[in-house]
């Protein structure tokens, strides 16, 4: 009994140090996991609350598919459809996030 609890801890510590096992008590595994496509970031190069979603996205571990509103034509097309003013403008599943708002993005792509 002893060694058969010895390999699932060793089969365990494995698994979390190759990422494919999560620690249920880490507080970036609190929600879960988002797929590729589920948030999707409409965003011009230049701008400064641009990069600070980017930066707070990948911070928080966070797959996301951006489109550049300049330059590409499905970007233009899709956030001028979602009634875009501004950038930088967040889809995270159905919820739209307009402007940089730590709190909203937080809180939408934790699912809490």
């Amino acid at each position: 009994m002893k060694k058969l609890l010895l390999v699932l801890a060793l089969v365990v510590a494995i698994a979390m140090t190759t990422g494919k096992l999560r620690n249920p008590f880490s507080a970036s595994s609190a929600h879960a996991p988002l797929a590729q496509g589920d948030v999707v970031l409409y965003a011009t190069s230049w701008c400064g609350y641009c990069k600070l979603t980017r930066e707070l996205l990948q911070r928080e571990g966070v797959q996301f598919v951006e489109h550049d509103i300049e330059s590409s034509e499905y970007g233009k097309k899709m956030h001028k459809a979602l009634n875009g003013r501004g950038v930088p403008l967040l889809e995270v599943g159905d919820k739209i996030i307009r402007g940089y708002d730590e709190a909203a993005i937080l809180k939408a792509v934790r699912g809490t």
